[in-house]
């Protein structure tokens, strides 16, 4: 198991965790540089316990609203929902084959 989303997983949810710290951090924002970007997921802090999960992308028409009670799971699943998303300055294709 393992492996390289696993890792960036992990980062991201201690990176979510630290954010959310209960000192007075309620949400945390995750989209690219610029002043309008095309994509953006933000978690929040719920009153009653758990997550709000919202995940925006404006050029494949998405807007989804989910709660989890898990930062792992929301790292999770926002790693594998990132991973697809255009980052500016981030090569689009693949690599040739050697």
């Amino acid at each position: 198991m393992g492996g390289p989303c696993s890792s960036v997983s992990a980062e991201l949810s201690d990176q979510i965790a630290a954010d959310l710290d209960g000192s007075g951090n309620a949400f945390v924002v995750v989209q690219p540089d610029g002043n309008e970007p095309a994509w953006s997921a933000s978690v929040t802090v719920l009153e009653g316990g758990g997550f709000e999960v919202v995940r925006r992308d404006g050029t494949r028409g998405e807007h989804e609203v989910t709660t989890a009670t898990s930062v792992n799971d929301i790292a999770h699943d926002l790693t594998l929902w990132l991973a697809a998303r255009d980052f500016p300055g981030r090569p689009t294709g693949r690599f040739g084959a050697r």
